[in-house]
C-alpha cells in the first residue's frame, strides 16, 4: 500500500501548522517524522490518521483519499497516539474489546484478534488490570495493541518511544521490525533520532511547518551531500563506525566545500579527537582536501567531517592530518546517521 501526503496545509485562525508538504512512502517501510517542537508533526500526523480536516491538501491510500472517504481510510490505518487515556473503570482486555467491536469484528473472529494481539504485544498477564494502574511502557503495549487489533496496513504512531525506559524501548523496536517484516507500512514520530536510526528505511523532516527533506535515509545523505544515492542499499540503515588511535593529527567555526562530481561511494561521516585546543588546525587540513563536502569545529578538541569517497579514500583524507604532524587522539568513522542529517537539514528555527 502506498500512502501519499499531497500538498497538506493546516491553518488554525492566523497560524498555520502545516504548510503545503508532500511526501510518500510504501509498505514494509518504516518512516520516522523528524522535527523540532511545533513544527507540525501531530497535526499532520492526525490528518493522516482522520482525526483531523487539511485546510487544502489531502492523504491518499492507494489513491483512496482521507477526507472524502474516511471511513474506508480507518479500516487500513491503525493510530498510536502519543499517550493513552487512564480510565479508571475498564480493565485492558475491556478497552481492546471494545476497539474490536467498533471496528465490526464479530463472535469468533474478535475473540481470536482479540488473544492474537495480545499474545503479540505480551499483555497476557496485564489482561486484568484496569488502565490506570498500568506503567508508561504497559500503557504504550496497550495502545500498540489497539491500532493494530483490526490488522491495519499503515501503522501511524506520534512518539511511541516518549517516556519508555530502556528495555521498553527495545521491545517496541523489536515488535516494529516485525511489523515491517510483515509488510505493514509504519509512520512514527519521535525527539529520539537513535532510536529511529536503528529501525527507519527513511524519514520526513520538517521545520517551521514546512517541509525541508524527505526520502530513504540514502536520499536524504544525497540531498546534504550533493551526491548520487549509493544504487545499492540505502546507505544508512545503520552507523558503520572504526576506531583508531594514533598520536599524530591535532571548534565554533564550520566551513563547506563545493560538491564534487564523484560518484559511487556514500558519504561517510568522520570525527576526530584532538588535544585541547588542536582542533582548528586539523579543520582547516581537512578542508584542502578536494573529498572533503565539510567540515564542522564541534569544540577546541572534536572535529567532524563529511567525506566521499571509498574506505580507502577516506584513509587517504584523514592521512593528510597525519602527514602534517598534527596530533589526533582518536579517529571514528561512520555513515552519517540521522542525527547528523538532522542537524545538517535543520536550521533550529521555531514559530
Amino acid at each position: 500500500m502506498k500512502t501519499e501526503v499531497r500538498n497538506l496545509t493546516r491553518v488554525f485562525g492566523k497560524n498555520t501548522a502545516v504548510d503545503n508538504i508532500s511526501f510518500s512512502f510504501e509498505d514494509g517501510n518504516i518512516f520516522g517524522f523528524i522535527g523540532p517542537n511545533g513544527a507540525g508533526k501531530t497535526t499532520t500526523i492526525r490528518i493522516m490518521a482522520t482525526l483531523d480536516l487539511a485546510t487544502s491538501g489531502d492523504v491518499f491510500y492507494d489513491g483512496v483519499s482521507a477526507t472524502l472517504y474516511p471511513e474506508a481510510v480507518r479500516r487500513v490505518v491503525g493510530y498510536m497516539p502519543d499517550s493513552l487515556p487512564g480510565y479508571k473503570d475498564i480493565q485492558v482486555w475491556e478497552y481492546l474489546d471494545f476497539f474490536a467491536r467498533s471496528f465490526g469484528l464479530k463472535g469468533a473472529e474478535r475473540t481470536r484478534a482479540l488473544n492474537d494481539i495480545i499474545d503479540f504485544t505480551n499483555l497476557g498477564e496485564l489482561r486484568n488490570k484496569f488502565l490506570y494502574a498500568l506503567s508508561k511502557g504497559m500503557k504504550q503495549r496497550v495502545s500498540l495493541a489497539r491500532a493494530l487489533i483490526h490488522n491495519p496496513k499503515v501503522l501511524i504512531m506520534d512518539e511511541p518511544a516518549a517516556g519508555l525506559d530502556p528495555r521498553a524501548r527495545l521491545e517496541l523496536r523489536t515488535l516494529l521490525k516485525i511489523l515491517a517484516e510483515q509488510k505493514k507500512a509504519i509512520f512514527l514520530s519521535s525527539h529520539i533520532l537513535s532510536e529511529l536510526q536503528d529501525i527507519c528505511d527513511g524519514a520526513v523532516i520538517i521545520e517551521q511547518s514546512k517541509l525541508l527533506s524527505a526520502g530513504t535515509l540514502g536520499e536524504l545523505l544525497s540531498n546534504v551531500t550533493g551526491e548520487a544515492a549509493p544504487s545499492a542499499e540505502p546507505a544508512a540503515t545503520g552507523p558503520r563506525a572504526a576506531e583508531v588511535s594514533g598520536e599524530t593529527a591535532s571548534g565554533a567555526a564550520s566551513a563547506s566545500v563545493p560538491p564534487q562530481q564523484h560518484e559511487g561511494p556514500p558519504a561517510v561521516s568522520i570525527v576526530l579527537k584532538t588535544p585541547r585546543g588542536g582542533g582548528e588546525a586539523v579543520r582547516l587540513k581537512l578542508l584542502e582536501h578536494p573529498l572533503t563536502k565539510s567540515v564542522d569545529l564541534v569544540d577546541d578538541d572534536e572535529v567532524r567531517a563529511v567525506v566521499q569517497g571509498t574506505d580507502a579514500e577516506v584513509s587517504a583524507v584523514v592521512g593528510t592530518v597525519f602527514a602534517a604532524n598534527l596530533t589526533v587522539l582518536s579517529f571514528t568513522r561512520n555513515q552519517m546517521g540521522l542525527e547528523e542529517l538532522f542537524m545538517k537539514i535543520t536550521q533550529g528555527k521555531v514559530k
